[in-house]
């Protein structure tokens, strides 16, 4: 579903992402690790089409995203680590905005905003402005926003921030339920708890380079054969 071919990406002499290679498939919960500044961010920022890579390619379900950016991002939700929305729209007229964004039909809005609205449980705040949204509120709508369109790629860059438990357990049951459907997650988060219990494969990056990648079971081992939490693992790698 995602193959990124030898990606680099430059701002003048810095070099933010250094030459990585992933490939992630359909119904995969990939968990994207690093420290501050490691290159995450922007690693999703080109996989978007949000920045043009230095060098490499993105594919998108086998579409370039540089050859061909509007069909593979009508592929694409995503989800950054700071959500937007237009402060004088209710929750439902930002969701009727992202949904034309997508030509959806108006019928098929409708339907999507009510399975939406469940899925998330946003109903009791949806048609107020979200200028009163709080955090977690305007995460949860900007999510909601990413999957109207049922993307087969879904990218979120830190979902977790600003959450309080119950909704950080619906955003984790609705990309369960996205991943079993067959959509490719792809989430970065410095939570290492939420990394553990919800991705399949992990990737770890640092100073712009992939340092580690496998599966969950592969990670598993690598903490029994030396005796070690997922926590001490991770700090050992990118120390």
């Amino acid at each position: 579903m995602l193959r990124i071919k030898n990606l680099s990406k430059k701002f003048g002499t810095f070099t933010a992402v250094d030459n990585i290679n992933l490939k992630i498939l359909k119904g995969d919960l990939y968990g994207f690790l690093g420290e501050n500044g490691a290159g995450k961010t922007t690693t999703m920022k080109v996989i978007a089409g949000l920045y043009s890579p230095t060098s490499g390619k993105v594919l998108i379900d086998n579409i370039d995203i540089q050859s061909d950016p509007v069909t593979a991002k009508l592929n694409i939700g995503y989800i950054p680590d700071q959500p937007f929305l237009y402060d004088k729209l209710t929750g439902r007229e930002f969701l009727y905005f992202s949904g034309g964004l997508y030509n959806l039909t108006r019928k098929n809005i409708n339907d999507k905003i009510k399975e939406v609205v469940d899925i998330l449980q946003i109903g009791s705040w949806i048609d107020k402005k979200t200028e009163e949204y709080s955090q977690g509120m305007k995460q949860r709508i900007t999510i909601a926003s990413a999957i109207l369109h049922d993307p087969k790629l879904i990218i979120l860059d830190e979902p977790m921030i600003g959450l309080d438990p119950q909704s950080a357990l619906i955003v984790k049951n609705l990309l369960r339920k996205k991943a079993s459907e067959g959509a490719a997650v792809f989430m970065s988060t410095h939570s290492l708890p939420v990394a553990e219990e919800l991705c399949n494969r992990i990737g770890i990056i640092k100073n712009g380079r992939i340092i580690f990648e496998d599966n969950r079971d592969a990670v598993e081992m690598l903490k029994s054969n030396i005796n070690s939490s997922f926590e001490s693992l991770f700090l050992e790698l990118t120390r």
